[in-house]
């Protein structure tokens, strides 16, 4: 019985194994470009302005916060090129092999009349069916095909286009905001322009004796890059002075006084220079008697006659 020797048998397993694996169609390559822009934080600043004078005198204060950021800008061309290549499949060589040859003969053909055209034929003719019939001769390799293309990343290419230098001013907005009060933290929120409203008489202050604070200290944290922003803001000893009476003629319950005693809280708020506390609670006596408005009258009559504050008839 006749046996293989075994460098035939290697031979065969050689072929067989090139015959299934085949070779890749390397077809030309692909670019792709972008535009790429590259922003480094170079400078990050958080300014809190507690405003004029320095000294607390009146309860309320706007505390206005700003954020300055610096950039470092830089601007790339961005160029990706791409290997393409046509995956080799066995089964497409049953058709590609006689298209290849009919390929071959009009690619030849293209080139004899080509001399006869003196050069005008397009490479498409000429060069392209020519290329096309070879590769689908070959029996490991496939024709060349677009619809079946595949790519790999092949190089990177990066152009610095420009480089400068952009800042920016935006306001702290609707972003929280500490203030420290003593023993007391209270965590606030800035509005839309990055206004902070403090009032020494109204919520969270209102619940606490401030009369030995002699400062408040605010401070604004960016959690992104731990950046910190604080100023301290002195609070006068007169205003510290009338801030447990002012709190007094603004809580303590209106329902039981009479309306001399109304006239004289609003009188006495006036008089500690709290004209705005005055106005409010002014306000608030108009409409919590506008059911009843003989009461009301009587006691727009006395703040003109007790308080001399002229209030207008509410429509």
């Amino acid at each position: 019985m006749f046996k293989r020797s075994p460098p035939c048998l290697g031979g065969a397993i050689l072929c067989g194994t090139l015959l299934m694996s085949g070779c890749a169609n390397q077809m030309s390559q692909r670019s792709e470009h972008e535009e790429r822009v590259e922003r480094k934080l170079t400078e990050h600043v958080l300014q809190v302005d507690m405003g004029e004078p320095q000294t607390l005198e009146l309860p309320q204060r706007r505390v206005r916060i700003h954020e300055f950021k610096t950039f470092e800008v830089k601007e790339f061309d961005v160029t990706r090129h791409y290997d393409r290549y046509t995956p080799y499949q066995p089964w497409r060589e049953i058709y590609e092999i006689p298209l290849g040859a009919v390929a071959v003969v009009a690619g030849i053909g293209a080139n004899i009349a080509n001399v006869v055209a003196f050069g005008h034929l397009p490479d498409s003719m000429t060069k392209d069916w020519l290329s096309y019939g070879l590769a689908g001769l070959n029996p490991f390799m496939n024709a060349p095909s677009h619809g079946r293309a595949q790519q790999n990343l092949a190089g990177i290419d990066e152009v610095q286009r420009d480089s400068r230098i952009e800042k920016s001013n935006l306001p702290w907005n609707e972003r929280p905001v500490l203030v420290k009060a003593g023993s007391e933290t209270h965590e606030l929120s800035t509005d839309r322009n990055g206004v902070l409203r403090l009032n020494l008489l109204d919520s969270p202050f209102a619940e606490q004796d401030l009369s030995r604070v002699t400062r408040l200290y605010v401070s604004v944290e960016d959690d992104q890059d731990n950046t910190h922003g604080d100023a301290t803001l002195p609070i006068s000893s007169t205003l510290r002075g009338k801030l447990l009476e002012a709190h007094a003629l603004i809580y303590d319950d209106l329902e039981d006084d009479e309306v001399s005693q109304w006239v004289h809280r609003v009188k006495r708020l006036s008089e500690l220079g709290l004209e705005e506390q005055a106005s409010e609670l002014e306000q608030s006596l108009i409409d919590m008697t506008r059911n009843d408005p003989q009461l009301q009258h009587e006691l727009i009559k006395s703040l003109a006659r007790d308080a001399g504050r002229l209030v207008a008839l509410p429509n």
